[in-house]
């Protein structure tokens, strides 16, 4: 099968020719028609998680997929080849990946079927950064009328966050440059836009008292949160957890949670209309290590990876 890998620490991605994964009890094989660039996806290519993760090369880069299913392993029920799926790589090891044309991943896990009407690049770029987004915004949980701060909003993450937070009413500052990317974010539904290289006079203009909660996506975590105000909250998707008792902050790393429950919500709000999928460019496969470079040099949205 044709596959977009590395072949060692510190090598580039290039285009490789794989075996076709066997799918093993528990497993769904799926034939990949989409998937997407993450900052996950940066950090395997770079070797930043070694130590964390076992790297069994070479490594088919992509968190993300969405596809039918080609056959399922044992013990394997209620899914049958040539239904669509989609959701997020969540294997013990690094090794198979979304960019490729085929992936096993698990069955209980990180899989949803895919609704009608999604379609496989919107489906691809979805799991991740959908899921992030969804758990960040829980765990700060506005309430109507509230002020929330979100560091990184132009991002995949951050546009998706934008979107959630104000669906369920809150006033959101969203970080984003003057022009094309305060233009996206304010058509995603926030209420203001700062620069982040003047974040905290800006946000001080809009919320003198500090805001009531703040997702750190991107930036400088320290500064993020000194503009909470005493007793607000914080989710932070880069582990930043400020140690400030006398101010009463409760803060919540977090870790993307894809169970098929919020993948299937995801999907069925997308499909509804009540979330929109930013798909900024669409690369074909062998054009990945185009758009790593792409997503390395900043962008807005989510840039989708066909097979």
């Amino acid at each position: 099968m044709r596959a977009m890998a590395f072949t060692g620490f510190g090598a580039g991605l290039a285009a490789t020719d794989l075996p076709t994964p066997e799918p093993a009890p528990g497993e769904v094989l799926v034939r990949v028609l989409a998937s997407s660039v993450n900052g996950f996806d940066l950090g395997v290519l770079g070797g930043h998680l070694k130590g964390v993760y076992e790297y069994e090369f070479p490594v088919v880069l992509g968190k993300d997929f969405a596809g039918t299913v080609a056959a399922v392993g044992e013990g394997v029920t209620g899914l049958t080849a040539g239904e669509d799926v989609f959701g997020v790589v969540m294997r013990p090891t690094l090794g198979q990946g979304g960019y490729a044309e085929y992936v096993s991943v698990n069955h209980g896990y990180g899989l949803a079927r895919m609704p009608q009407g999604l379609g496989h690049t919107r489906a691809g770029v979805l799991g991740l950064a959908g899921t992030a987004a969804f758990d960040a915004v829980e765990a700060v949980a506005p309430a109507p009328g509230e002020t929330v701060l979100i560091s990184g909003a132009t991002g995949g993450v951050g546009a998706f966050a934008v979107q959630m937070a104000a669906a369920r009413g809150a006033r959101v500052i969203a970080t984003a440059r003057p022009g094309a990317e305060a233009a996206f974010v304010t058509g995603l539904g926030a209420a203001w836009t700062v620069d982040h290289e003047d974040l905290t006079a800006a946000v001080r203009a809009i919320a003198p008292g500090g805001v009531d909660a703040a997702l750190h996506l991107a930036g400088d975590g320290p500064a993020v949160a000194a503009l909470l105000a005493d007793g607000g909250r914080l989710a932070s998707t880069l582990h930043y957890l400020p140690e400030e008792p006398a101010r009463d902050l409760k803060a919540t790393a977090v870790m993307a949670d894809p169970n098929p429950a919020t993948l299937a919500r995801l999907a069925t709000d997308v499909v509804e209309g009540r979330l929109r999928v930013p798909v900024a460019r669409s690369y074909p496969l062998a054009a990945a290590p185009s758009a790593i470079a792409d997503f390395t040099a900043g962008t807005f949205g989510k840039f989708a990876v066909t097979i």
